[in-house]
């Protein structure tokens, strides 16, 4: 049996100062973090997994964790993520304990793969097809004047991706010179997203989804704060456009919620928060049952982005068959990002609008360590 002798966390933060910051509607970030989540075997296989929030809360997430971890075989994991949930139910779920339960969740299929020799999409239910098709996050409000949103746009019609996703939610009126500019650019056979980050209540989205309407918006992501399940219910009942949600949510319970209210058509999980591949799986069967879309939401670095990859090559396109009117686009963040395109040895190849599953054991992907030195923090 491969029984855990250890698990590490090492925070990564690429800096992008000031000048360079980018963001939504929110506001901008200065800094790109991650959290590498490295699980040692008895075996001497290594997992690598991906965790999702600031790193020294990521860090003392794991001491909470890591003892019930150490010791057991790599095939415990949902053995350990419930009793150690049940045990601990007070902690809660809407926090860093979750998304560092799935950096390790991922790390041990990781290690499952280079067990047996199989790409991680064998693993979890078969592979599909060998590339996934990608929409290209951008459109970002940035602080440099060199780097606003038509500069952005410039490429992605050249570089055949099937949809771009830009940010809104400023205010309903400039969400629509942004939509117009975005729309000019791309023509009219492009699909075109927006994300307005929760920063609107029901009516201001109403407002700005009416004013955008004429533009051909394949979805509208996150007009409400991510927990308003009522405002998104009373939204979607009223909405002239699509509308996706629950990057923000952690475990399949705030799913569930989000999917039996109908609060939206297409339902966003983050591999790196909402619990790992095992709590993706779950989300995914609910979403199924709904008959619903999902749309993975990915804004870290290339682990969880190579996570991502992988679970989409294994869905099976319910409930479509051979004609897919619309297929499952992976959320590729284009924003400068060091973590995502210099962490690997070999990155995930994109080409087309197209990511290519790495067909290596696990995940398929090589650290590179001189990156991890000159990004370490703490």
């Amino acid at each position: 049996m491969t029984r855990i002798t250890n698990i590490t966390a090492i925070g990564l933060e690429h800096h992008l100062g000031i000048d360079n910051a980018y963001g939504m509607a929110r506001g901008m970030t200065p800094v790109r973090n991650m959290t590498l989540i490295e699980i040692e075997t008895d075996a001497g296989i290594t997992g690598i997994g991906e965790s999702w929030g600031p790193c020294p809360m990521v860090a003392s997430s794991l001491d909470v964790v890591r003892p019930y971890f150490l010791g057991r075989e790599i095939f415990d994991r949902e053995q350990i993520v419930h009793y150690f949930y049940n045990q601990r139910y007070h902690l809660g779920i809407q926090n860093t304990i979750t998304s560092t339960v799935g950096g390790i969740n991922m790390a041990l299929y990781d290690a499952m793969g280079k067990l047996y020799d199989l790409p991680l999409c064998k693993l979890l239910g078969g592979q599909g097809i060998d590339r996934v098709p990608a929409y290209a996050s951008s459109g970002y409000f940035a602080a440099n004047p060199a780097y606003q949103l038509g500069d952005q746009m410039l490429g992605f019609r050249d570089d055949h991706f099937p949809g771009v996703k830009i940010k809104i939610g400023h205010s309903p009126g400039n969400d629509v010179e942004r939509v117009a500019m975005g729309r000019e650019v791309l023509g009219p056979d492009i699909l075109l997203m927006v994300d307005a980050n929760g920063n609107y209540t029901v009516d201001e989205a109403l407002e700005s989804m009416r004013r955008i309407a004429d533009y051909n918006i394949h979805f509208y992501e996150e007009p409400l704060p991510p927990t308003d399940f009522a405002g998104y219910t009373e939204l979607r009942a009223r909405a002239p456009m699509p509308i996706a949600a629950g990057e923000a949510l952690y475990t399949a319970w705030d799913f569930k919620r989000l999917i039996d209210e109908r609060c939206a058509d297409i339902v966003q999980p983050d591999i790196t928060l909402c619990g790992g591949l095992d709590e993706t799986r779950a989300i995914w069967q609910m979403i199924r049952l709904a008959n619903l879309r999902l749309s993975l939401h990915v804004w870290g670095g290339g682990v969880g982005l190579a996570a991502a990859v992988h679970f989409l090559a294994a869905l099976s396109p319910s409930p479509h068959t051979d004609r897919i009117p619309h297929p499952v686009m992976l959320e590729y963040d284009r924003g400068t990002n060091a973590l995502r395109s210099d962490l690997l040895v070999t990155p995930i190849a994109c080409i087309d609008g197209h990511l290519t599953v790495p067909d290596g054991p696990g995940l398929g992907i090589e650290i590179n360590r001189d990156m991890v030195e000159k990004y370490r923090v703490g």
